[in-house]
């Protein structure tokens, strides 16, 4: 029998991170008893009892991530608005950030801390201890990361894990078609997802609405995953083109689709998820606003139908929860 309820996860349980500060205002996204329960309800066992180890530490939270003075090796302007950085990073930092959904705050050095941008990692070797961000010049924020030239440090906060929502479908969709979908500046974000998917034995296909961009800045990634790659426009006048539409469904039908990834902006996700229904595992970006990546400052915060509210920066659930009972006002 088919149970449709919301199985919520903590990207940092079980990690160095936990428990974190939500632990010390009882607003602990899994611990029942850190979060004003009296009994322990616990749920998703990551091998580690979060409230055992809440006290073991003299009730307090963890220290948490930490802030790296690195050195840009390459800058890569790609036009006015694309910025891509090679930047050297200590080792522990490399690997930890290797994963799908791994992103870092950045920010020049000679800034304060609220300059701190959060940005997806592109592509983690750990082999050369180096990280590649690709960064869409916009605001304040990243035009004063922009001003940063090569040979010159940058500071880096992390590692952050939270960038994708619908990890356990990534990692459990093996030898069958995944379909990536991104716009823009979303082609960064799902460099790591392809190729996790193409290590799990996937053929991927590749649709790209390029948006304001001139050109797939990602096609070398593209070639390394053996990619099908499908140009067209996904979005135009507020909703979902008929190009778009047509290309989907000619794959779900041709194809063994085993899931659907979409790094676009909400209303694309949205969109894609009415599409497809519940007929196949979907995963997307994490678009929440982050300020500090820790659940505090609320930023990230969303609330829903009941007075429910979900942190995002932490909260890992499949996409179809994040937009159902959603309030808007």
């Amino acid at each position: 029998m088919y149970m449709d309820y919301e199985i919520k996860d903590c990207i940092d349980a079980g990690t160095e991170y936990c428990p974190c500060h939500l632990a010390e205002t009882g607003d602990c996204i899994l611990c029942s008893q850190l979060s004003g329960k009296k009994l322990c309800e616990c749920t998703n066992w990551k091998g580690v009892c979060i409230y055992q180890e809440y006290i073991w530490n003299r009730k307090k939270a963890k220290e948490g991530r930490k802030n790296y003075i690195c050195t840009i090796l390459n800058k890569e302007k790609i036009g006015e608005e694309l910025l891509i950085f090679t930047i050297l990073v200590p080792h522990k930092l490399a690997q930890d950030l290797v994963y799908p959904g791994s992103f870092i705050f950045l920010r020049n050095p000679k800034t304060k801390q609220f300059y701190d941008t959060p940005i997806s990692v592109m592509e983690s070797d750990t082999r050369e201890n180096t990280l590649k961000v690709a960064i869409e010049i916009k605001g304040i924020k990243t035009k004063s990361i922009d001003s940063v030239d090569v040979d010159d440090k940058i500071l880096i906060r992390g590692p952050f894990w939270n960038g994708v929502l619908g990890l356990k479908n990534i990692n459990k969709s093996k030898d069958g078609t995944s379909v990536l979908i991104c716009r823009g500046i979303g082609q960064a974000p799902i460099v790591p997802v392809m190729k996790k998917l193409y290590s799990n034995g996937n053929k991927i296909i590749a649709i790209i609405d390029k948006a304001n961009f001139n050109n797939v800045f990602i096609k070398n990634y593209l070639d390394m995953c053996n990619a099908t790659l499908i140009e067209c426009s996904v979005f135009s006048k507020g909703d979902l083109t008929e190009e778009f539409k047509k290309s989907l469904f000619n794959i779900i039908k041709d194809e063994n689709v085993n899931l659907i990834h979409c790094a676009a902006q909400d209303i694309i996700i949205y969109k894609a998820l009415n599409l497809i229904e519940d007929s196949i595992n979907f995963s997307c970006s994490n678009n929440a606003k982050m300020c500090c990546g820790e659940g505090v400052c609320g930023t990230c915060t969303v609330r829903y139908k009941g007075q429910v509210v979900k942190r995002l920066c932490k909260l890992q659930v499949d996409p179809k929860y994040i937009f159902k009972d959603r309030r808007l006002m």
